[in-house]
């Protein structure tokens, strides 16, 4: 038998009234979500409307490519890169995770690691030599051991020196394994070792042999272990007759902003470090609110073309406010504040 639905005509003239009423409201609720999805990807996501160019092209590339499309990320990368160029400023650049971990461990003054130290052998081989009392020494490892594999991850000759550290750092107390080849037999041999804190100090210092009253402090780096650094060392030189100080600045490209102006203070008894003044917006005065722990101590700062940066804002400051003499030859002259923005992968942006 073949049911026939009976025409809504037929029925009550109201509720077909309301039925209407409600697809109207759904379709009119519907085209409101996709106007406001629209909307909102066009505020949301403005490169891609702002970029057609780049995006035409990129879909170009991966439909018509000759050689084969590079592995992800190294496309995004370029891409990156080439936006960066334009700006032609060599303190505007992109830096890819493993060297952005590095710099970001070298600027704090420590990292979590095993304590060894990388160096190349027979066919770019990667080899360990571990630190004295370090947690790899402790754990077996020894002088010349291959490193094979991190996390069984197969450590390949072609990996860069960067890459390979930044797989054996890591959170410190967290554990890492790594598998050697140990000579003349290549024995594999695996160890699971848990990360601790090593120092990487920005400062060195001793005694020159022909005037021993004379401490030099060598800063390679401005970290943010720097200004407790620097403290540590003059109270070391002068428990040895330290009387007279050389503050080396030679070769320092800078670091930390703070710091910077943190090393400055220590020497300082008033008077302004650096200003400081973003695009639009009024001047900031970094000044010297109190005397600094090393205010009284004999200085001189050697410098040259190689300090920059914060290091240029140390020996400017002590220069500026009549508290040291520069010696050597003109600093490199940055003159601008660079900002280190994280991306989500692990990669940063310097701008």
């Amino acid at each position: 038998m073949i049911h026939f639905m009976s025409s809504p005509w037929n029925g009550d003239l109201m509720s077909y009234k309301r039925l209407i009423l409600q697809m109207a409201l759904i379709l009119a609720n519907l085209s409101l979500a996709f106007l406001g999805g629209w909307l909102a990807h066009d505020y949301l996501n403005p490169t891609e409307l702002d970029l057609p160019v780049l995006a035409q092209a990129h879909e170009i590339v991966l439909g018509h490519a000759f050689d084969p499309i590079p592995a992800a990320p190294s496309l995004e990368y370029g891409m990156i890169r080439g936006m960066l160029s334009e700006f032609d400023d060599p303190n505007t650049r992109f830096v890819e995770p493993p060297q952005h971990e590095l710099e970001t461990d070298n600027l704090e003054g420590n990292f979590g690691g095993i304590g060894v130290r990388l160096v190349r052998g027979a066919e770019n081989a990667p080899l360990l030599y571990p630190f004295p009392d370090g947690p790899a020494a402790e754990a077996g490892v020894i002088d010349g051991d291959r490193l094979f594999a991190v996390d069984q991850r197969e450590v390949l000759s072609d990996l860069s020196d960067d890459e390979i550290i930044a797989l054996l750092r890591g959170p410190e107390g967290q554990r890492v394994s790594i598998t050697v080849l140990r000579a003349p037999d290549d024995t594999p041999l695996e160890f699971n070792i848990r990360r601790a804190q090593i120092d990487l100090p920005s400062v060195t210092w001793h005694l020159t042999p022909e005037e021993p009253r004379l401490g030099v402090l060598e800063i390679n780096l401005i970290a943010a272990s720097t200004p407790e650094e620097i403290k540590a060392a003059v109270s070391d030189l002068e428990g040895q007759g330290a009387e007279k100080y050389l503050l080396d600045l030679r070769d320092n490209g800078g670091g930390l902003l703070e710091p910077g102006v943190e090393v400055a203070r220590l020497f300082l008894e008033d008077g302004t470090i650096m200003r400081q003044q973003f695009r639009d917006q009024d001047t900031t005065s970094y000044e010297v609110h109190k005397a600094g722990a090393l205010v009284d101590i004999p200085l001189l700062v050697l410098i040259n073309h190689g300090t920059a940066s914060a290091a240029e804002i140390v020996a400017g400051a002590l220069q500026t406010n009549g508290r040291a003499q520069l010696l050597g030859s003109p600093s490199y002259g940055k003159d601008s504040v660079q900002f280190i923005f994280d991306l989500q992968d692990g990669s940063s942006l310097h701008i």
